[in-house]
């Protein structure tokens, strides 16, 4: 396993033990005379090779050690972390009508799909929301994020790295273009339970948001999707965010509409939840928050074997050792 370094800009020290070990040969060529050489060993003796080029080596091999301790390195430690958590595929409406500035959140109108990724910050990360409801967030479920209007789409894959699919998150608008004007959550659950089968849990569950009804013909209806769900035995939650009717009309085709969002969930063996503004949103959330949790298996670096005190050592073993031979064993005269 290859090391990483914590200060990888010293490793350009190493380029200067050429030139100083090359430094070291020509100052080691002694001049003194001396009035009987026959107590001296012999310049080309196994002993007076093995002490000039023991020397360099020690000397440039201790440098080395002692650079490569100051470059940090650390060694990750890999290892299969059984952490609670459960598989949740969040299946979320960015059709044109969530951008409509009818949501409240704390006495403010903002934007439906703002206040659905605020909710949905505090769901995965944690914190506090309106009515000082407290979400601890879901450090260890696998989350993907299913976008749809018209066409269903893949925003973020299933992940435990959820800061990548924040990020995903903030950059979400809701669909302007024509051709994505209506709403096709049919598709958008059975694409949604396509994501969770590549989870490795056995709990896997869907998060369904929405504010309208399924107005795409020929396409999957959103029941039917339900069945395919309770037949792999998975849940949706659902999450009604439509706003208040405004005339008798409209009250009896969302009435319709959650009327079936509650079937959906009843047959799934799911939940429900009328969201029309912040503080149903995150009651919603904290809802779900209570799922139960099952045990994956996951690879993470959750710590380094730190390796700079090895290399230390090591350098200090060298220069030791020169000194120990060159006063004993290696001992020479100019």
């Amino acid at each position: 396993m290859m090391p990483h370094f914590t200060h990888p800009w010293a490793l350009l020290l190493l380029l200067l033990v050429p030139w100083i070990a090359r430094r070291y040969v020509a100052g080691s060529r002694g001049a003194w005379q001396f009035s009987d050489r026959r107590q001296l060993p012999s310049p080309g003796s196994r002993r007076a090779r093995a002490a000039w080029w023991g020397g360099l080596l020690l000397r440039a091999g201790g440098l080395s050690l002692a650079i490569l301790a100051l470059a940090g390195p650390r060694w990750a430690d890999p290892r299969r972390i059984e952490t609670e958590g459960i598989a949740i595929a969040m299946v979320v409406d960015v059709s044109a009508s969530m951008k409509e500035e009818d949501l409240d959140w704390q006495g403010q109108k903002i934007q439906r799909l703002l206040g659905v990724k605020k909710i949905f910050r505090l769901f995965v990360a944690g914190g506090e929301g309106p009515d000082s409801v407290e979400l601890k967030g879901r450090p260890n479920d696998l989350i993907a994020l299913v976008t749809f209007a018209t066409h269903p789409e893949t925003a973020c894959p299933l992940t435990m790295e959820h800061a990548p699919l924040l990020s995903i998150l903030d950059a979400l608008e809701p669909l302007s273009a024509a051709s994505e004007g209506t709403t096709n959550p049919g598709d958008a659950l059975a694409w949604a339970l396509h994501v969770l089968q590549q989870a490795p849990t056995k709990r896997k569950v869907i998060v369904y948001l929405t504010d309208g009804e399924s107005n795409v013909k020929d396409k999957l209806t959103p029941l039917r999707a339900g069945q395919l769900a309770a037949n792999l035995g998975v849940p949706v939650y659902s999450i009604d965010a439509s706003p208040q009717p405004k005339n008798p009309k409209e009250e009896m085709e969302l009435q319709e509409t959650r009327d079936r969002m509650k079937k959906l969930s009843g047959m799934t063996k799911g939940e429900y939840f009328r969201a029309q503004d912040g503080q149903g949103l995150v009651r919603a959330y904290a809802g779900i928050d209570k799922l139960e949790r099952d045990r994956i298996l996951s690879f993470q670096y959750r710590r380094f074997h730190e390796g700079y005190l090895w290399f230390a050592l090591a350098a200090l073993a060298c220069w030791t050792l020169v000194i120990a031979l060159e006063s004993t064993w290696w001992r020479r005269v100019p």
